[in-house]
């Protein structure tokens, strides 16, 4: 079994909540961690753009990151959004199995 952790930018808490809530509800997800105060510099449209956003870390297994991301994209406000998944390397076995119990 393989893990991933997943990076989603949001314009704010209330979004990123709503969003998070979602995905740990339909068990796309055992966890997301919301991060406050993120500030994002990227191109978009021909400009440098500089917002404050917010970052989820999401926690799943590997076979849920297409529905997980397909999910995000129905219900996140951007056009497109940031979704960016990184596999676990190693974890505290416990954990992965909890991880692994709670999703599906």
């Amino acid at each position: 079994m393989s893990f991933l952790v997943v990076f989603i930018t949001a314009p704010g808490e209330a979004e990123a909540e709503k969003i998070a809530r979602v995905l740990v509800e339909e068990k796309k997800a055992a966890c997301v961690n919301i991060v406050r105060n993120v500030r994002s510099i990227y191109c978009w449209q021909g400009k440098v753009e500089d917002e404050a956003e917010v970052l989820m870390v999401c926690k799943t297994r590997a076979e849920l990151f297409e529905d997980l991301q397909k999910r995000v994209k129905d219900i996140h406000p951007y056009t497109v959004p940031e979704i960016i998944a990184l596999p676990v390397a190693a974890g505290s076995a416990d954990y992965l199995a909890w991880l692994n119990d709670v999703t599906r």
